[in-house]
């Protein structure tokens, strides 16, 4: 009896309560308005992609140079070559191909580069979207030219700057040059792998608050992400810092060419914010050695600074920029961009690598530790920085010994660790890799070389900076004696000392050297893990100062 009455009800037509009736409707309507909204959302943002692919396929700047050579051009001007083989071009033919030898062509020829909106207008374009910037540069002398370009133009905006204290050399460069006085703020360091990570928004406010308590605003913020262990800041909260400040923000991203073009992926500078962005893409994005770019934000001081910077690409630029190297950034970038799915592999193999790994106790990801560091919000999984002093090893020691056993090539090494880079799209074998790794710290060398090392001291702790007793520019350019190291206790440095680990400036040009200094860079050139940049000699036993009198 239940069950029928049950059928029954199932079977019988609704109440006609006109309102519910009105409810219903009405809701089935909006469901599917919102439906056919969202599906037409999802096929017009699939429509965009696919437009946006499409764009990208092409590489007008490549495809000029392909249609120049096409015309099979007789050349009486530079370079000597002549696009040919003949002659005394004939080894460096044979060496590199004929082909090499026509594209390289020089700048200021029509169909390529000569006229308005030429084919490299629309590669630079191009390169703009790719990267989420308002304007992008083609450099050919790598970052280190970015850096450069960078100092000079925001030396526009203004005397002072704050600058991450373990900028890049070619950044300091840039400073020295453009007659730049900077503060500092100093970013977390790895004390146990000597690496030197980021600057958080919280300690970015305090330095640029102290600054303009001292009477020296900062007219723009210089930063480092990702770090060269691939670490990732908070860039989007930088940029809101420095704006607060009213300075802009610029990104020495070199380290991330990369960002952006996959889901996995941290995002691209450019897109969060960041004013300025050095961007080496031939570091892991695939185009030739030496290439880089700088990308133009699209944030408050776009306007300002985009004539800035065309000043100093100008300053800083070849005026026989290579045809061939800024065709290798075209085509690096439409690579990037519709290359995703080469890129997700890539991601594939990185993690795999990181699995194979952490199941060998003699070995540990670095980066599975970066939650330690408040500066770090992100992570690039290109990058894999291995920890192997579980071996008793130094990383240096296994870099090179792996070079030496396996012509496998790390990209650096410290005290503790390897770190490896992959670049986006390749795929090298995890398990080859692995073998070479096991093979070289279970070595009769290995052995050796734990128990002559057995003991080593560590190194003493990283000294505070000396007082600026004149502007770097001052310090590198005075007249200089060069004096042992125990009278170089109290003098002005004209050089820049900078221990490796962790590769943080220790000793600034117009900055005093202090015995905390001295201690701490002859301890670390006389380890076996160690070294100084920029010393006179191996063992810091002299330094170079401004002269007294």
């Amino acid at each position: 009896m239940l069950i029928a009455d049950s059928a029954r009800r199932d079977a019988a037509p609704a109440a006609t309560d006109p309102q519910t009736t009105v409810q219903d409707a009405t809701v089935q309507d909006v469901t599917v308005q919102d439906v056919t909204a969202q599906d037409a959302t999802v096929q017009d943002v699939t429509a965009q992609g696919d437009e946006r692919l499409r764009r990208h396929a092409v590489t007008p700047y490549a495809d000029a140079l392909d249609r120049y050579i096409a015309r099979n051009p007789t050349q009486l001007m530079v370079p000597g070559h002549g696009g040919s083989d003949l002659g005394l071009s004939a080894r460096l033919s044979e060496y590199l191909g004929e082909r090499a030898l026509q594209l390289d062509v020089p700048m200021l020829l029509e169909g390529i580069d000569l006229e308005a909106h030429s084919a490299l207008d629309e590669a630079l374009e191009l390169a703009a979207d790719a990267w989420g910037a308002k304007r992008t540069w083609f450099l050919t002398n790598g970052a280190s030219q970015a850096n450069r370009t960078a100092a000079i133009a925001a030396r526009g905006l203004g005397e002072h700057l704050l600058a991450q204290r373990s900028a890049h050399s070619s950044f300091s460069d840039g400073v020295l040059l453009a007659g730049i006085t900077p503060s500092y703020v100093f970013p977390a360091v790895d004390a146990v792998n000597g690496m030197a990570h980021g600057v958080s928004p919280e300690a970015l406010d305090a330095a640029l608050t102290l600054a303009e308590q001292e009477g020296r605003a900062a007219a723009a913020v210089y930063i480092i992400s990702p770090s060269y262990f691939g670490s990732v800041s908070d860039v989007r909260g930088l940029a809101d810092v420095a704006h607060a400040h009213g300075a802009p923000l610029i990104v020495d991203g070199a380290w991330g060419p990369h960002f952006g073009f996959h889901p996995e992926l941290p995002e691209s500078p450019a897109r969060l914010g960041a004013d300025l962005v050095v961007s080496s893409t031939h570091k892991l994005a695939g185009s030739l050695t030496q290439t880089a770019m700088l990308h133009l934000g699209h944030g408050p001081f776009a306007d300002r600074l985009e004539a800035l910077v065309e000043r100093a690409f100008g300053m800083t630029a070849s005026t026989s920029t290579s045809a061939i190297m800024r065709a290798s950034l075209d085509i690096a970038r439409s690579a990037l961009v519709t290359g995703e799915a080469a890129i997700g592999r890539s991601v594939e193999t990185a993690q795999h690598l990181r699995e194979v790994l952490r199941a060998d106790p003699r070995f540990d990801i670095v980066s599975d530790h970066f939650g330690e560091f408040p500066d770090i919000v992100d992570t690039d999984v290109l990058r894999v920085p291995i920890d192997v002093s579980a071996t008793g090893l130094s990383g240096h020691w296994v870099r090179n010994q792996l070079i030496t056993d396996h012509a496998l090539y790390f990209e650096m090494s410290t005290a503790t660790s390897i770190v490896a880079v992959i670049g986006a799209g390749k795929t090298p074998d995890v398990a080859a890799i692995h073998r070479a790794l096991e093979d070289v710290v279970s070595s009769a060398a290995a052995d050796a070389e734990r128990a002559a090392t057995a003991g080593a001291v560590e190194f003493p702790p990283m000294p505070a900076p000396g007082a600026r007793r004149l502007t770097p520019r001052d310090g590198f350019f005075g007249e200089t004696e060069i004096v042992p190291a125990a009278e170089a206790i109290g003098r002005v440095s004209a050089d820049t000392l900078a221990a490796y680990p962790p590769g943080i400036p220790n000793i600034m040009p117009g900055e005093e050297i202090t015995a905390a200094a001295v201690e701490f860079l002859q301890a670390v050139s006389g380890s076996p893990t160690g070294y100084v940049r920029g010393a006179l000699d191996p063992h810091v036993s002299t330094f170079r100062v401004i002269r007294v009198g």
